[in-house]
């Protein structure tokens, strides 16, 4: 019965994933970007000239750099989704694809600040900002770079040797996978009913970071049935520890924020090349890993 649940799952998974992934659906989401970046600017030109209804109003910014804010906001929903595809097919892809995200909100973070401007910019209003939109700048760039490193560093090391045992083990996280994304999808539609409800600040992305930790977790519980290596469950759970300090960089001011981004960053390269450096000298009973 939990065989027959894990293959549905799979199934499921699986055509997901392949109208996500496939050309047509990343031209229709680059499509959703354009249009949706493009109707953000018109609404808040609207609310410039006061002409959207009043229950409305104040819920749209009256400064136009909101919009790429907006539409950031939108990328980095999309850029979540294929962070949990990831999530099956590797672990250490997913955890680049966790800072890849990390870099687009310290970019996002940037035009943050700038939407709290009043148009036109004027120099005395944006001095005292300067340095955190600077600091996230900055933060985001060195994060682009080491994550180049730390994809340059990536060895297909398999969990096991074994065939069958490798195939549950992808099935098992197929179904964590699925779980994350209506979870996700979940948390957004909260997040967005609490904003418009109640004026409640963006956080479905800090959440969902929240919700990753315990996913990550659970990842390295469950491959201690395929195997106890003490390489895999260090490696593993490094990474894991690396997703709890980018739970706390999206909470910490920005220009720390960067900070902790960028240490983490390194962290986990260090631990890629670690595991690298060993993981293949260890091979107990013929598997792996």
């Amino acid at each position: 019965m939990t065989e027959f649940f894990l293959i549905r799952a799979g199934f499921l998974f699986d055509w997901i994933e392949l109208n996500f992934e496939s050309k047509a659906g990343q031209r229709f989401f680059a499509s959703l970007l354009v249009t949706f970046f493009i109707a953000a600017i018109l609404i808040i030109e609207l609310n410039r000239r006061q002409l959207l209804p009043v229950f409305l109003a104040p819920h749209f910014s009256r400064t136009h750099l909101a919009a790429i804010e907006q539409a950031f906001n939108l990328l980095l929903a999309l850029e979540v989704m294929s962070l949990i595809f990831s999530l099956v097919h590797s672990v250490t892809t997913s955890v680049g694809k966790q800072f890849e995200i990390l870099s687009l909100i310290l970019l996002r973070d940037t035009f943050k600040e700038f939407s709290h401007f009043h148009e036109p910019l004027q120099w005395l209003e944006i001095q005292d900002s300067l340095t955190p939109i600077v600091a996230s700048a900055i933060g985001a760039l060195l994060i682009f770079v080491v994550l180049g490193f730390f994809y340059k560093t990536q060895r297909s090391h398999p969990i096991t040797a074994d065939e069958k045992i490798r195939s549950h083990f992808i099935l098992t996280k197929k179904l964590l996978a699925l779980l994350l994304l209506f979870s996700f999808l979940g948390i957004c539609l909260v997040d967005i009913w609490g904003y418009f409800s109640a004026g409640h600040p963006e956080n479905a992305f800090a959440s969902f970071y929240t919700l990753l930790i315990f996913s990550d977790v659970l990842v390295v519980l469950i491959s201690l049935r395929y195997s106890s290596h003490y390489l895999v469950s260090f490696r593993n759970s490094g990474y894991a520890v690396a997703t709890v300090l980018i739970r706390l960089a999206l909470i910490a001011p920005i220009t720390i924020s960067a900070i902790i981004g960028v240490g983490t960053s390194l962290f986990a390269l260090a631990i890629s090349l670690a595991y690298n450096a060993f993981a293949p000298s260890v091979k107990p009973q013929g598997a792996k890993i």
